[in-house]
């Protein structure tokens, strides 16, 4: 029988990551040979590595379509390893580096016009991806958004969706996140990560920054509204299964999210840590937020109360709520 931690992961994530590309046969032998919490990193570990080697075996007899989808499935494996994986930071960050490699790798082949980009951020450099759209001309913008536990490294099939209907992407590492989270905390004004961002790129001058939209999952779908409301380029904003009070959830968070709360805010304790969630609110944010602002969610979301994303919608003057009966956190069953 799979200890709490382990039963929590699997109860509330698989169809995330099935969504985001792991599939799901991995998903049930990795998941069914971990029986303890310990062990759930080195199980995704070793799945990531088996891809990379099937990557670079395709490699070798040039199919390179074949190397650039296990590269990303490697990608996801190690980045699924480690994220919400508190018990040694120092694997948990190799994790992410790997991560990011495997990536960069599928990049090669899949599209090799996709750029990182450090952003300068407060004395630290945040990562981010930038991907354009086929033949399109100044294209308008989304920046993806992730939220506690998620980075760039899992929005290759989200990325797809806004390129293929014309826009660009730029799926960021803000403060407290994936690779910038290793020397970041979460920042709850995370308007100044966007700013950053958007400053960056006007120097290029090769999109059109007249057509910004934000698009954040989970607590994404706080930071997406919260800078909406501030940055003024941002013409419209969609947050999924955002919190408008984040210390409001804490009691539906399983264990390992608490853990993750507690290591990206740089809290001593658990009581530390729920002293900062406080601080990811919308009390003042949301009646600013007069441009439109899509709040998504499902009913039989078990981390992020429904209520908490309708009472985004419904605080924000240009609000519009969308509730799935039949949705889990992030809408990732549907």
């Amino acid at each position: 029988m799979p200890d709490e931690r382990v039963s929590a992961a699997i109860a509330h994530w698989a169809p995330r990551f099935v969504t985001n590309g792991v599939d799901m046969n991995d998903f049930q032998t990795v998941t069914g040979s971990v029986e303890v919490w310990e062990e759930w990193l080195p199980a995704w570990r070793a799945n990531g590595d088996m891809h990379a080697e099937l990557a670079r075996e395709a490699e070798e007899v040039g199919r390179t379509r074949t190397a650039g989808e296990a590269w990303n499935r490697a990608a996801l494996s190690y980045h699924f390893g480690k994220f919400v994986w508190m018990l040694d930071l120092d694997r948990y960050r190799e994790n992410t580096f790997l991560a990011v490699e495997a990536l960069r790798n599928a990049h090669r082949h899949l599209d090799p016009s996709a750029e990182r980009l450090e952003i300068p951020y407060e004395g630290i450099a945040m990562a981010a991806n930038l991907r354009r759209p086929e033949d399109a001309e100044r294209p308008a913008l989304v920046l993806l958004l992730p939220g506690l536990d998620s980075t760039k490294e899992e929005f290759f099939a989200w990325e797809n969706v806004f390129l293929a209907r014309g826009m660009a992407t730029l799926s960021l590492d803000g403060p407290g996140q994936g690779e910038t989270g290793l020397s970041s905390r979460i920042e709850p004004a995370y308007e100044k990560a966007v700013t950053a961002a958007l400053d960056f790129l006007e120097r290029p001058g090769d999109l059109d920054l007249g057509r910004v939209g934000l698009a954040g999952v989970s607590l994404g779908g706080y930071y997406a509204p919260r800078a909406a409301a501030y940055e003024p380029r941002v013409r419209a904003a969609v947050g999924i299964s955002g919190p408008f009070d984040f210390a409001e959830c804490w009691e539906t968070m399983p264990r390992p999210t608490r853990e993750t709360v507690q290591h990206h805010v740089g809290a001593a304790d658990e009581e530390e840590a729920r002293a900062k969630a406080a601080e990811l609110n919308l009390y003042d944010a949301a009646p600013r937020l007069d441009r439109p602002y899509l709040a998504i969610t499902g009913r039989h979301d078990r981390l992020i109360p429904w209520e908490q994303t309708k009472r985004q919608a419904e605080e924000a003057p240009g609000g519009e709520f969308v509730l799935y009966d039949d949705g889990n956190h992030v809408c990732n069953n549907l």
